[in-house]
């Protein structure tokens, strides 16, 4: 048995432990002294920490660390006092007419790194170090992107903040109705988790849509809106027909991403009825996805020509509101129905309230699944859902598209919808 290098009782260390965890801490004040010294290449004015100082500050760290066990306590204290001692002098030296003090930061930053490398907790530090050097070397862009922000998005950011910071967790977190359906804390989720992804996608819009083209804004329009998406592009392909394979791709791509997020929808809410519906879902997936590959291996041939899409509100809390009380009204309706009708009932429901939205519909249903319906009936009620769905989604395309499109429509939402009918079938072998 290898000798220990310490042994406190609280506290391990033999002497090759000891040595991978200070080549860690040696890796990690590189890291970050590397990033430090590239930047100060462009100053005028040096800061006084660079590759060397920090590597040497994990060092300290380590020695203070090992008197703290092998000597006394007092030694980490009086590095530490000793450190920020030394960090604030170089503050007002350096900064007297910059308020920046990233670089100070940074050697704090390493310092602890350094601590929590050698307690053995070296994953976490490697993944604060990425965090730390990513954050670091990211300052041109971010103070770009900063600057292109609208005070309309900042309201937006700062609104959610609000959402998940202050109200979402003080919602109370039981049944309110006479069916035991309605729990605010998860309505509130529901309004977190669609406002959250309407802004993702606002944003995934914002900064990549127009450099990534038509597809991109498919697949992040998906995320939002699977039918909105077929709207849009259905009358682009009208007003510009040399772009029906892209707009066509676009569309396929927003339903794979709307049966894609059914699943996400089932797993989080409902994992035993996720293990039921995944190999159904994923016939629908795969299909939907062949068909977003086949338009967008034939829209290459086309020249690509730039859209100028909308992107909307940054954060339609409104849209957010609304869905969730479509939610709380299906839940009633699909708990009444079944109540008052059994399984007939709960198909009927699904396929009419399926026309405008498949998001609230699933999530009732998931939320039922297992208590007042049987898995089977929940997953036979999803998927003649996304049928409905689809339906829907063709008549959109029908009116709204041109000419070429509606020949892609038939094929390509045909065979989304055959998919359908497939996984139906395999549910109820």
């Amino acid at each position: 048995m290898e000798e220990l290098l310490i042994n406190h009782e609280s506290f391990q260390l033999t002497q090759m432990e000891f040595l991978i965890r200070l080549v860690v801490g040696l890796g990690i004040g590189f890291l970050i002294g590397l990033e430090r010294e590239h930047a100060a290449l462009t100053k005028t004015i040096k800061p006084f920490a660079g590759i060397r100082t920090i590597i040497l500050v994990v060092l300290l760290a380590f020695l203070s660390m090992m008197m703290y066990y092998m000597i006394s306590p007092w030694i980490l204290v009086v590095s530490l006092i000793g450190l920020f001692g030394l960090v604030s002098f170089s503050y007002f030296v350096v900064h007297r007419d910059d308020a920046g003090g990233t670089t100070e930061l940074s050697v704090i930053i390493s310092f602890f790194l350094g601590m929590l490398t050698f307690l053995g907790f070296m994953e976490i530090s490697l993944a604060i170090t990425m965090i730390v050097v990513g954050l670091l070397s990211s300052k041109i862009r971010l103070h770009r992107f900063i600057g292109t922000i609208t005070s309309e998005e900042l309201v937006a950011v700062i609104r959610f903040g609000v959402i998940a910071l202050l109200i979402f967790p003080f919602l109370p977190n039981y049944s309110i109705d006479p069916y035991d359906v309605i729990n605010l804390r998860e309505v509130g989720l529901i309004v977190l988790l669609t406002s959250g992804l309407s802004f993702i996608g606002y944003i995934l819009m914002r900064v990549f849509g127009k450099d990534y083209g038509i597809l991109l804004t498919g697949i992040v329009g998906g995320i939002i809106s699977s039918t909105m998406i077929t709207w849009i592009f259905a009358k682009k392909s009208k007003e510009q027909p040399s772009l029906v394979h892209n707009c066509m791709a676009a569309i396929m791509a927003a339903s794979t991403v709307m049966m894609v997020r059914v699943i996400i929808w089932v797993f989080i809410f409902n994992a035993p009825l996720f293990k039921d519906l995944l190999v159904p879902i994923s016939l629908i997936i795969l299909t939907s996805l062949a068909l977003t590959l086949y338009y967008n291996y034939k829209a290459k041939k086309q020249p690509k020509e730039d859209l100028d899409i909308p992107l909307g509100k940054p954060l339609n809390l409104r849209t957010a509101v609304f869905f969730a009380a479509l939610y709380m009204g299906v839940l009633l309706f699909i708990s009444f129905s079944n109540e008052q009708f059994g399984d007939k009932g709960i198909y009927l429901t699904t396929a009419i309230a399926s026309l405008t939205d498949v998001n609230a519909i699933t999530i009732s249903l998931t939320k039922l699944a297992g208590d007042s319906l049987t898995f089977l009936i929940a997953s036979n009620a999803i998927i003649l859902g996304t049928l409905s769905n689809t339906l829907i989604k063709i008549g959109i395309a029908l009116y709204a598209g041109g000419k070429e499109l509606k020949k892609m429509i038939f094929f390509g939402y045909g065979m989304i919808f055959l998919s359908g009918v497939i996984a139906f079938l395999v549910l109820n072998m």
